[in-house]
C-alpha cells in the first residue's frame, strides 16, 4: 500500500492494460494491483482530434476491464505521439520505427496519455488527458538505426521509450515525464480522488 494515501483510494484497483512500464510506476508507488489485459484498441476508432483519440482509448480499456466485474476500479490508459498533426503509433516494423524517428529528431512534438477510471460497483467514471512536450536531439541515421537495432522500439508509441535507451534521444521534456512513459501520476492521482470522493492534496 502506498503510505501517502487514503487506503479508501487504493482498494481493488485493476489495471486494464498489459504494458509493463505502466504496472512498474504502479508497483513503484505502492499500489495493489490486479492486471486485466484487454483488446479494446484493437476495434477501429475515427477520431481526428488527437487528445479525445487517446481519451477515447482509455475509456474503452478501462470500461472494458471493469466488464464482468461487480467490484472494482478499472484503469485504462492510451498514449499516443503526435507531430505535424499526424498521430504516430506502435511501428509494425523496424522500417517504419526508423521513418517514425526521423520525423521526430531536431523536433519538439508533443506525448497525450488518455486516462480513465471505470469503478464496477457503481458504474461511475472518471477520464482526462494529460500531454507533454518532447524534444528530440538531432541525431543522424546512424544512430536512429541503431537505436531500432535494439528492439525497443517495438511496442512504444512514436518507436521510442524515454526511460531506456531512448533517453539518448530526448534532449528537453515540457511537462510530466511519467506521462511520456504512458501513466502520468498526477493526473491519476486527481481523477483517483475524484472518482472516490477523496481529496488528493496537489494532484491536479
Amino acid at each position: 500500500m502506498n503510505p501517502l494515501l487514503p487506503v479508501t483510494l487504493q482498494k481493488h484497483l485493476v489495471l486494464a492494460s498489459a504494458s509493463p512500464r505502466r504496472a512498474q510506476i504502479l508497483t513503484m508507488l505502492g499500489f495493489e494491483f490486479e492486471v486485466e489485459p484487454t483488446r479494446a484498441e484493437d476495434e477501429p476508432l475515427h477520431e481526428p482530434d488527437a487528445p479525445a483519440h487517446a481519451r477515447t482509448q482509455a475509456q474503452r480499456k478501462a470500461a472494458a476491464g471493469a466488464r464482468g466485474r461487480h467490484l472494482g476500479t478499472s484503469i485504462g490508459a492510451d498514449t499516443i505521439v503526435v507531430v505535424d498533426g499526424d498521430i504516430l503509433g506502435k511501428p509494425r516494423s523496424d522500417a517504419e520505427a526508423l521513418a517514425m524517428l526521423q520525423r521526430l529528431r531536431g523536433r519538439w512534438h508533443l506525448v497525450h496519455t488518455g486516462l480513465a477510471l471505470h469503478d464496477a460497483g457503481s458504474g461511475r467514471s472518471v477520464a482526462g488527458v494529460e500531454t507533454t512536450e518532447v524534444r528530440f536531439r538531432a541525431w543522424d541515421d546512424t544512430m536512429l538505426r541503431r537505436y531500432v537495432q535494439t528492439g525497443e522500439c517495438a511496442d512504444k508509441a512514436g518507436a521510442y521509450a524515454i526511460q531506456g535507451f531512448g533517453a539518448m534521444l530526448v534532449d528537453e521534456i515540457r511537462g510530466c515525464f511519467f506521462n511520456v512513459m504512458g501513466f502520468p501520476v498526477q493526473r491519476f492521482l486527481a481523477l483517483l480522488g475524484e472518482l472516490r470522493d477523496v481529496e488528493v492534496h496537489d494532484a491536479r
